[in-house]
């Protein structure tokens, strides 16, 4: 098992609602991958460096777990279609 950050922007034109099953979202995709999660780190709502979809905000989520290595491609596959997902990363962190 290796260690992971997914970093998750969300659109911070949507309510607190949509926001949270969005983030639900994305933990049932790492649960579904037989990933573990061990932190989430909420960031809340930031300025973003640059305009992405003409949006100048989002709210950042930072997505500590534990997987195989062939968990994180599935989840980026499924997270690359979420409407309310403005950007993501996921990278392996060293031990």
């Amino acid at each position: 098992m290796n260690k992971y950050e997914l970093a998750v922007v969300l659109n911070a034109n949507i309510d607190d609602d949509a926001r949270a099953a969005a983030l639900e979202q994305v933990k049932d995709l790492i649960a579904r991958f037989g990933g573990t999660i061990t932190n989430v780190d909420e960031r809340g709502k930031k300025r973003l460096a640059y305009e992405i979809k003409k949006m100048k905000e989002g709210y950042y989520y930072f997505i500590d777990f534990d997987a195989e290595p062939t968990c994180p491609p599935e989840i980026e596959q499924r997270i690359r279609i979420m409407e309310n997902v403005i950007r993501y990363l996921c990278i392996r962190q060293d031990s």
